[in-house]
């Protein structure tokens, strides 16, 4: 997963300007249980790599950066509370019941936008984002996609699922 990783940090250096290889490095043998959270999210086709290095908490910051939305985590409702809520045809089960397993979290729609300033992502797909408690206490999600050269962020039922619509991890080490 190293090596993978290396390479992916080789090649997009515009995702983590600022930020060193080795201290990335470095902090990943820290935290081996890191490498197993990566591994997950790699093999499901989200492409992790290093978009950030957040100072105050001393963290590094890794999105899922696959063009599209993983190909290994589509066709899920939003979260569990949804996936029980469904009484015909449900889903195989949740963005966020996924991402807590894999030991990582569904990501917001700040992190969204700022994943969008790195590139152009889901251009076919559309990706779950972790939803405000307002609007999902009103049975709401938030999911975003870029079309038409803008990125937008869009709502629908928690409990709907598609196809060509998946999550994209964050995971701070």
């Amino acid at each position: 997963m190293i090596d993978v990783l290396r390479a992916r940090f080789a090649a997009y250096p515009h995702r983590h300007e600022g930020i060193s290889w080795d201290a990335v490095a470095a902090r990943l043998a820290a935290r081996p249980e890191a490498l197993t959270v990566l591994r997950r999210m790699e093999d499901t086709g989200g492409e992790p790599d290093v978009v950030d290095y957040d100072a105050q908490a001393d963290e590094f910051v890794f999105y899922d950066c696959s063009a599209e939305s993983p190909a290994g985590r589509r066709s899920l409702c939003l979260d569990d509370e949804a996936l029980r809520s469904r009484k015909r045809n449900p889903p195989r089960g949740s963005a966020a019941g996924e991402a807590a397993a894999f030991g990582a979290r569904l990501m917001g729609e700040a992190e969204y936008r700022h994943l969008q300033s790195l590139g152009e992502f889901d251009l076919k797909t559309s990706t779950w984002l972790a939803t405000p408690a307002d609007v999902r206490a009103l049975g709401g999600a938030l999911f975003g996609d870029r079309r038409f050269g803008r990125v937008f962020v869009y709502h629908n039922g928690a409990d709907s699922y598609y196809g060509a619509r998946g999550w994209r991890g964050v995971l701070r080490v």
